[in-house]
C-alpha cells in the first residue's frame, strides 16, 4: 500500500469514527487516534503534525471564549429566560411561537456562534415547550439544528468554521465581510425559515399553545450574561472592522465574563469548567492533523490545479460548482475537514473573492442535509437525545434536502449577484 493510500485510508476511518462514533466513544477520541496513527506509522512527521495542530490556534482561542459565554449564559438562565419570552409573546399561536424561537435562533447563532445554539438553547427550547404545554416539541427543537447552520455567516463570530475556511483566523474585515455575506445571509435564514415552516406546518396547524405562560424577570447573573454577550459581541465586531483575529479576544471576554460570574456566585471556576465540553479542541486539532497530512499526499495541489483550470474557463460556474460540490461533502466528512481542505485549495489556487465566498457558504449552510454535517448538528442530536427526543438519519435527509437545498442555491445567487 503507498503512502498516500495509507494516509488517506486511516483519515477516512478516522472521519468515520468522528462522524459515526463506534461504541459511542467522543468524536475526538477518533480524530486524535487518527493523528497518531499518521505519525506513529511514519505518514507524517512529528514537525508537520506539530505545525498541523498550531495552525488552529485562533480557533481554539475562539472556541475556549464562546463556550465560557455560553455557560455562564446556561447557568445564569439567560437561554431559558429568551425560550420563555418567545413563549410568553406566542399568544396561544404555534405559528408565532415558531416564528419567534426562530428569530431568537437567529440572534443566537449570530453572536454566540452555532454550537451555542445547538448545545445550549435547545434544551431551553424544548423546555419552553414543555411550559407552553405543546403535542410535539419537534418542530420547535428543529429551528435550532437549521437556524445554527443557516445563520452561521451572519457575523464572522458566528461559526468557528468561518475561521477555518479563511486560513485559521485571516478573516475579512468586518466591513468587507458584510458587504459579501450579509445579503446571501438574509436569503438563506428566509428561504430556511419557509421551507422549514412548509415541512412543519401540519404539525403546527394541529398543536396548541399555552397562553398562561409567565414571563419571569431576569436575574442578576442573566443580565450579567446578557451584558457578557453583548459587550463580547460588540468587542469581535470591532476586531473584525479591525482585522484582527478573533481568538484572542473572543477567549479574554469569556474568561473575564466567566470569572464575574464565578465571583458573583463565590464558587471556585472548577464546577463550570466541568460542564465545559473540552472535547471539541482536540477533536479540532485531530481534524487539522489529518487535512495536514492529506496536503502531504498532494491532494491540495491536484485540487488547486483544477480549481485554477476551471476558474479561469468559467469563473461564476466554478463558484458555483466549489459551494455545490462543498455543501454536499460536507455531510459526508464533516465540515471542519472539508472546511480545512477547501481552505488550503482556495489558497493554493489564489481563488477569488467569489469562489471563496461561495466555498464559505457551502461549508456553513450545507451541513443543514444531515445530522453529520457539522458539529453543531451532531451536538444538537445529543442535546435532543438528552431530553428523550430523537430524529432517525433518514428521516432527517428527507427534511434537510426540502430546506437545505432552496437555501444554499439563494444563498449562492444572492452571493454572486453582488
Amino acid at each position: 500500500m503507498s503512502d498516500a493510500l495509507a494516509t488517506w485510508s486511516i483519515a477516512g476511518l478516522a472521519t468515520a469514527g468522528v462522524i459515526i462514533r463506534p461504541a459511542r466513544l467522543p468524536e475526538a477520541i477518533w480524530a486524535v487516534a487518527g493523528a497518531i496513527a499518521l505519525v506513529a506509522f511514519g505518514l507524517l512527521s512529528p514537525g508537520l503534525a506539530v505545525a498541523g495542530v498550531a495552525k488552529g490556534y485562533d480557533v481554539y482561542l475562539f472556541l475556549v471564549g464562546m463556550m465560557l459565554l455560553a455557560e455562564v449564559a446556561r447557568r445564569e438562565g439567560l437561554f431559558d429566560w429568551l425560550a420563555r419570552f418567545a413563549t410568553a409573546f406566542a399568544k396561544g399561536s404555534p405559528t408565532r411561537l415558531f416564528a419567534l424561537i426562530y428569530g431568537v435562533g437567529v440572534v443566537v447563532t449570530a453572536l454566540l456562534s452555532n454550537d451555542a445554539t445547538a448545545v445550549v438553547l435547545t434544551p431551553a427550547v424544548l423546555a419552553a415547550a414543555a411550559a407552553a404545554r405543546v403535542a410535539d416539541p419537534l418542530p420547535y427543537a428543529l429551528i435550532c439544528a437549521f437556524i445554527a447552520n443557516a445563520a452561521s455567516f451572519v457575523l464572522p463570530i458566528s461559526n468557528p468554521a468561518n475561521l477555518v475556511v479563511y486560513g485559521g483566523g485571516h478573516l475579512p474585515a468586518l466591513w468587507e465581510w458584510l458587504a459579501r455575506f450579509a445579503a446571501p445571509s438574509l436569503a438563506a435564514i428566509l428561504v430556511t425559515y419557509v421551507a422549514l415552516y412548509m415541512t412543519q406546518r401540519a404539525a403546527l396547524r394541529a398543536d396548541s399553545v399555552a397562553q398562561d405562560v409567565k414571563l419571569a424577570r431576569l436575574g442578576g447573573g442573566g443580565l450579567l450574561a446578557a451584558i457578557g454577550v453583548v459587550a463580547t459581541a460588540a468587542l469581535l465586531v470591532g476586531a473584525s472592522a479591525l482585522g484582527r483575529d478573533l481568538g484572542a479576544p473572543t477567549a479574554v471576554a469569556g474568561v473575564l465574563t466567566a470569572s464575574i460570574s464565578c465571583a458573583r456566585r463565590r464558587e471556585w471556576p472548577w464546577a463550570m469548567a466541568r460542564q465545559i465540553s473540552w472535547g471539541v479542541l482536540p477533536l479540532v486539532a485531530g481534524l487539522f492533523v489529518l487535512v495536514e497530512a492529506l496536503e502531504a499526499t498532494g491532494v491540495v495541489a491536484l485540487l488547486a490545479e483544477e480549481l485554477r483550470r476551471q476558474a479561469a474557463q468559467a469563473p461564476t460556474a466554478t463558484a458555483w460548482g466549489a459551494g455545490a460540490l462543498l455543501g454536499v461533502a460536507c455531510n459526508l466528512m464533516n465540515n471542519l475537514p472539508a472546511g480545512l481542505i477547501a481552505a488550503a485549495t482556495a489558497q493554493s489556487a489564489q481563488a477569488s473573492q467569489d469562489i471563496k465566498g461561495a466555498m464559505l457558504i457551502g461549508v456553513d449552510l450545507g451541513p443543514n442535509l444531515s445530522v453529520t454535517g457539522s458539529l453543531a448538528t451532531i451536538l444538537w442530536l445529543h442535546a435532543l437525545r438528552r431530553e428523550g427526543l430523537d430524529i432517525g438519519a433518514w428521516r432527517f435527509l428527507k427534511l434537510g434536502a426540502a430546506v437545505m437545498t432552496p437555501a444554499l442555491v439563494a444563498a449562492l445567487a444572492t452571493q454572486l449577484a453582488f
